[in-house]
């Protein structure tokens, strides 16, 4: 397989061009017809392993490092159900720093606060408290009884904006990715599924068919 949109069909459209006549028709890719992973493979995650996004990489250095194959990016993504990769794969640092900025205006902005999250508290006894990460009041305070008597502490930390940013952006990093053993499954299924069946008075050929019933599926 060369490419992920090499694979999908194509459906005759209307032509707009100036010089077309009303029965004129052009084919262009059925972009409705789109991937996704088995359900019984999805929601098992034996099929699946832990991958750590790094620095710059895009979807086909991942599919490269891990699969071998570059044009495998598509199953990177199918594999995590992104839809758009501009909002949903971490952003290079430059893009990230060039979305800060426009977001936040200055550098000052970006340090001032967005929020407040509580720290981790433990008792004498080694007992979690409070949890790490809730999103708190800056004046949160928690007072609780401790071996020899009532103890108050002020387990808060602020966030900045950038920090707030940074960690929204860091946690696309964790992703799931299918294990190399089952990728002939997928693809199998890949390319039955965008494949044309006869039956249908759209039907051209499998990798074609005709719009005029606006039934592209």
């Amino acid at each position: 397989m060369s490419n992920y949109f090499d694979k999908v069909p194509d459906f005759e459209y209307v032509s707009r061009l100036p010089d077309a006549n009303i029965s004129d028709y052009i084919p262009v890719k059925n972009l409705f017809k789109r991937i996704t992973l088995r359900q019984d493979i999805y929601q098992d995650l034996s099929f699946f392993t832990k991958y750590e996004i790094i620095g710059n990489d895009r979807p086909d250095n991942v599919a490269l490092k891990v699969y071998g194959r570059s044009d495998l990016d598509w199953v990177v993504l199918t594999s995590n159900n992104i839809i758009n990769i501009q909002d949903e794969w971490p952003m290079p640092q430059l893009e990230f720093d060039a979305y800060l900025l426009n977001k936040y205006g200055t550098y000052d902005n970006l340090n001032s606060s967005h929020h407040y999250e509580t720290t981790e508290l433990k008792n004498s006894d080694d007992v979690i408290i409070v949890q790490k990460g809730l999103q708190v009041p800056s004046t949160y305070s928690i007072t609780y009884y401790d071996g020899s008597g009532m103890v108050t502490s002020y387990p808060v930390v602020e966030i900045t904006n950038y920090q707030y940013e940074e960690k929204l952006n860091n946690d696309k990093r964790s992703i799931f990715l299918l294990k190399p053993r089952y990728l002939n499954v997928i693809i199998d299924d890949f390319e039955e599924l965008m494949t044309y069946k006869k039956g249908s008075s759209q039907y051209k050929t499998e990798t074609l068919k005709t719009a005029d019933n606006i039934r592209l599926f």
